[in-house]
């Protein structure tokens, strides 16, 4: 048989043609999941990690958790996302992510394990279509008003010691982003609304509020400018966040449901994302974590930005087996900086205090520094001290009595039911843990010279006395004079007889309200390296990687359909630079 060198030519040449084209549309598919989907960790608390920047509706900022002041025996947890929500960022404002669960983790037997979960999902209504662009369309007056043309709903689960989850919640209201005065006239009314009560003594609240976390952030010039010249300002003050927060008896927390005897818990919150999503909304590959946070200013300051996003993709029991993560607490960072920038000395090393404060809980059964029991899980009498893992969690001691004046400076003012115990929203963060870095917790003196810290001790806006506790989301746009909230909320509702909902409803609207503002069980504060493993990569609309897969297979399916198929040799293997090994 005789064969046509031309013919066989014309008809390879089509094949690779075709080929080429597959494979551009394969790359342009590709590309397009992947640009959709994350599939690995970002990391939370204000923006402060890589990857983070480009998913905010997911970007957990803070937790609080501290023993309710008016419910002596239950614990409120407060976990925030979508950091820097300027009041007038319509058209579409600030939901909360409706492919992504929301999770706050207790383990209360020091294993570095939940044992106690509780998982938000939400679900939007949008009824705007193609009829309008407004979220809405006159003065909204309650959570069912005709007028409120989005809004969201949400599902709460819990699970406890690894068992089944249980919906608690389904399809409660979410109190919505605060459009203006205009549009939402009593906006302390739909905070009520959204409040809910449910079965087991439970209250949890999920919607816009004031960012409670202040400070003044110009930390990162060379720590306030290198003189203290650049301190004083809130720079969180007039922005808001989206707020989930939950009150729990002690007996649904504590190991072994007995907070006498075991009063230790530790806890931190986490996001989770599909791991593939598509443009029309569907995902595969199962769920995986892109944030999370515990202590404040964790991931912030004391890691280094190559280990931000890759910490943020672990759970807490695997912290103490990466030796990079534990050196930036017993070897870290800032009391360095400081020491070059302000000669104050930085505590010799291994920083032990800095472990006991951030890993293990304060306790003397660690043999550290710190000479007292407070919050670690080893001092609760059913611990199997063999199973302690030291992690990086928010430790609280759920005995420590409420205070009737709070000092902002928490254990290191003498006040032990304040940070690191816990966490409330008065506590100063940031001059704790300056003071904390440079030895003040070993000490047990403050150093005089940080003394005044970033000059930043309260929150702009005033916290309630009654949970959920923040304070209504501001309404004025940062960028105008005066800022704050708004019109004030109006008085709560009176008291009303409550019905006991069923399990998996939405709960009763909580009545047990306090005016928004006012101030009393939580007042504002007196005046006076070589491991280097990564995630995999988390993709975003942002994503350089997945930019250029989807500009790579668009440029491919283009020219091959126009120019014919050039020879092309065969692809080299991989060669990594740092190793030169072939992959």
């Amino acid at each position: 048989m005789t064969v046509n060198p031309t013919t066989t030519r014309g008809r390879h040449g089509s094949r690779r043609r075709r080929a080429a084209a597959a494979l551009g549309v394969s790359a342009l598919l590709a590309g397009s999941v992947y640009c959709l989907g994350p599939g690995a960790a970002t990391a939370s608390s204000h923006r402060e990690a890589p990857l983070i920047a480009a998913d905010p509706a997911v970007d957990n900022t803070d937790l609080y958790a501290f023993v309710s002041p008016e419910r002596p025996d239950y614990v409120t947890f407060i976990a925030n996302w979508q950091p820097f929500s300027e009041p007038n960022g319509g058209p579409n404002f600030y939901p909360f992510a409706t492919d992504a669960t929301y999770n706050i983790k207790v383990d209360n037997d020091g294993d570095a394990k939940p044992d106690a979960e509780f998982r938000w999902s939400f679900k939007s209504i949008d009824k705007r279509g193609n009829n309008t662009f407004l979220y809405n369309n006159g003065p909204v007056t309650s959570l069912d008003d005709d007028n409120l043309l989005f809004r969201q709903t949400y599902t709460l689960e819990s699970r406890f010691n690894g068992e089944s989850w249980k919906t608690r919640a389904q399809g409660a209201p979410v109190a919505p982003s605060r459009v203006g005065q205009a549009s939402m006239p009593d906006y302390g009314k739909l905070r009520q609304q959204a409040t809910r009560q449910l079965p087991g003594g439970w209250k949890v609240f999920a919607g816009q509020a004031d960012d409670p976390f202040f400070l003044d952030l110009r930390v990162f010039n060379l720590l306030y400018a290198g003189d203290l010249s650049e301190t004083g300002q809130d720079t969180l003050a007039g922005y808001n966040v989206n707020t989930i927060a939950l009150q729990v008896p002690f007996k649904d927390v504590a190991l072994r449901g007995d907070a006498k005897r075991n009063p230790v818990i530790g806890l931190w919150t986490t996001t989770e994302r599909p791991r593939l999503r598509a443009a029309d909304g569907t995902s595969s590959g199962g769920r995986v974590q892109v944030s999370r946070l515990g202590n404040p200013l964790v991931n912030e300051v004391v890691l280094p930005a190559g280990l931000k996003d890759t910490f943020n993709s672990l759970s807490p029991d695997k912290d103490a087996g990466i030796p990079a993560v534990v050196k930036r607490v017993t070897n870290p960072e800032l009391p360095k900086l400081i020491q070059a920038i302000y000669n104050i000395p930085a505590p010799a090393e291994p920083r032990n205090d800095l472990v006991e404060i951030f890993l293990t809980g304060i306790t003397t059964k660690a043999n550290g520094p710190i000479k007292a029991d407070l919050n670690s899980q080893l001092n609760n009498a059913d611990v199997q001290a063999n199973r302690f893992r030291p992690s990086e969690m928010l430790r609280l001691n759920l005995s420590v009595p409420v205070a009737g004046q709070p000092n902002r400076l928490g254990v290191l003012g003498g006040d032990l039911q304040g940070f690191p115990n816990g966490r409330r929203l008065t506590d100063d963060a940031v001059d704790i843990e300056l003071q904390a870095v440079v030895g003040a917790a070993q000490t047990g003196k403050l150093v005089d010279a940080l003394a005044a810290g970033d000059k930043v001790d309260a929150n702009d806006q005033q916290f309630g006395d009654r949970f959920p506790y923040v304070a209504l989301p501001n309404g004025v746009a940062v960028n105008t004079a005066g800022g704050g909230s708004g019109a004030p909320a109006a008085p709560a509702a009176p008291q009303q007889q409550q019905q006991q909902p069923g399990p998996a409803d939405a709960g009763v609207p909580d009545t047990d309200q306090s005016p928004v503002g006012s101030i009393t069980g939580i007042s504002m504060a007196d005046q006076g390296e070589s491991w280097t493993t990564k995630p995999v990569a988390y993709a975003t609309g942002a994503s350089t990687i997945g930019a250029l897969i989807l500009a790579f297979g668009l440029w491919t399916f283009l020219r091959r359909r126009r120019r014919p198929a050039a020879v092309v040799a065969p692809p080299r293997p991989y060669q990594d630079p740092d190793t030169t090994q072939r992959l």
